[in-house]
């Protein structure tokens, strides 16, 4: 059964660095395009980053453009998160997700274009 397992995240200072973690298993990890999203409390689900099937795209929110990379290795099966510059504003529950890549990828649409989510994982940004 196709499976998005997270680790990282946690509690930093602002101004600090994290790296989220996100590893695939139960399907062909190289079928599909991958997306980060997050959700603050009271808040709805935003798109953070995506990174294609083969790493030729990428593709970020404005809020974390130029702070936050994402990158994946196919050999093995996991995507990531690189956050840098933290600030309180990034606090939220962050969830990896899987789209195949035979279709259009939306990859802001967290309702229909993904198949496969991880289980989420804090990220607590606090002095």
């Amino acid at each position: 059964q196709a499976q998005l397992v997270q680790s990282g995240g946690g509690l930093v200072q602002p101004g600090g660095s994290l790296r989220l973690s996100c590893a695939a298993s139960g399907h062909t990890f190289s079928n599909y395009n991958m997306g980060w999203f997050r959700q603050a409390p009271g808040m709805e689900r935003e798109f953070v980053a995506a990174i294609t099937w083969n790493g030729h795209g990428t593709y970020y929110a404005d809020s974390v453009k130029g702070r936050f990379t994402i990158s994946r290795d196919n050999a093995k099966n996991t995507v990531y998160l690189q956050m840098n510059s933290l600030k309180p504003g990034d606090t939220a529950v962050y969830s990896c997700a899987a789209a195949i890549k035979y279709r259009s990828f939306h990859f802001e649409d967290f309702r229909e274009t993904y198949d496969y989510w991880g289980q989420g994982t804090q990220v607590t940004v606090s002095s």
